[in-house]
């Protein structure tokens, strides 16, 4: 004490003052069963003044496997064509395509899902391309598998990109009907499956179909293929500029979804939908869009043991991409929080446009 004292030339009456200093006896407030000292025993910064201490004390991380990269797919040769509504996003023929999944998958991408752009003469009202197993998506599928067999390959199985009215099923008097849509989703999933799909991701938000879908396939052999079921899919108003990169926004126009897909004000109907989907079958399931609906993700986490993955959607998408373009938000910054988000809210993965400038940024720096 005196060396210290006579260092910093303290005065007689400074010294008398350290002589006689007591401590003070160490108060503790304690929170309801946490046994958590209050300030200043205890200081939360403590273990954030260094990248070491905060990487070692870090809840959730993210890295490249968490990832899943939705692409386009498109007729023709040689062809990657911009999606205006969605920066850095194309549809890709399927030579192009086969190359941008190796690029992905060395990023450590473990999977792709997969959308197609049909052209407008193929599509009809009840998507009768979609069965077909020479269509656009098989051959995307059996392309990919040829070249990059360890690569998952995720398909939906929806109508929307095939009917010429842009609706997930079949419409009979003005009304989008269930049963009749799920018997076609059905032999969708079959033909994808025989193509080389190793998920199929039911988006189309029919009761039922995920039974139905898992029956179809283990009867024709296929029960090593998962079904992803999009379990929460709301009538979003998030989903614009995917509907302009599958083509299918011309078609359904002003139209609703509302009659299949859930209400964005309902939480606790999603948890039904999710008990449903996983007691027909479901691997995993899905909660799209993700942003707005974190606490969906962390509900169903909490109350379902199977692991579930968010959508971060095109609208989503679409709205840092153009924050980022005005110098409103710094864009690699907000990409890497919001795919942490759904970490935190408790994703087992997240599918999203920015997988590969994500997983660069993880893997490459």
């Amino acid at each position: 004490g005196r060396q210290v004292i006579q260092r910093y030339d303290c005065t007689a009456k400074k010294r008398e003052a350290l002589e006689t200093m007591t401590v003070p006896p160490i108060k503790f407030t304690l929170s309801a069963g946490a046994g958590v000292a209050s300030f200043p025993t205890t200081r939360l910064r403590r273990p954030r003044r260094h990248a070491w201490s905060r990487d070692l004390v870090r809840e959730n991380n993210l890295t490249a496997h968490d990832l899943i990269w939705p692409v386009f797919v498109r007729e023709g040769d040689n062809a990657r064509d911009p999606v205006d509504s969605m920066p850095g996003v194309f549809r890709h023929s399927i030579d192009r395509l086969v190359d941008a999944v190796g690029e992905a998958a060395a990023l450590g991408i473990p999977a792709v899902a997969l959308f197609p752009q049909i052209d407008a003469t193929l599509k009809d009202p009840t998507g009768s391309i979609s069965t077909q197993a020479d269509n656009l998506v098989c051959r995307a599928i059996a392309a990919i598998k040829a070249v990059h067999p360890e690569v998952g390959v995720i398909c939906d199985a929806a109508l929307d990109p095939f009917t010429s009215h842009g609706h997930d099923g079949v419409i009979e008097n003005g009304y989008v009907v269930n049963d009749a849509s799920v018997e076609i989703l059905c032999r969708q999933a079959l033909v994808q499956a025989a193509a080389g799909c190793d998920i199929i991701a039911p988006s189309d938000m029919m009761d039922g179909r995920v039974g139905a879908i898992r029956a179809a396939l283990d009867g024709a052999g296929f029960e090593h293929v998962q079904i992803m079921a999009y379990a929460s899919k709301f009538a979003s108003a998030f989903y614009g500029p995917f509907r302009d990169a599958v083509g299918s926004s011309s078609q359904l126009g002003k139209a609703s979804k509302a009659t299949y897909q859930m209400d964005p004000a309902n939480g606790r109907e999603a948890l039904r939908e999710v008990a449903l989907d996983i007691a027909e079958g479901a691997d995993s399931v899905m909660v799209k869009p993700g942003m707005p609906y974190l606490d969906v993700i962390a509900n169903v986490r909490q109350n379902f043991d199977v692991p579930v993955f968010a959508y971060q959607v095109s609208g989503e998408y679409a709205m840092l991409q153009a924050a980022g373009a005005n110098g409103w938000l710094d864009l690699e910054r907000v990409m890497m929080e919001s795919l942490m988000g759904f970490k935190r809210a408790g994703a087992a993965g997240v599918l999203s446009y920015f997988a590969v400038d994500a997983a660069r940024r993880l893997t490459v720096g």
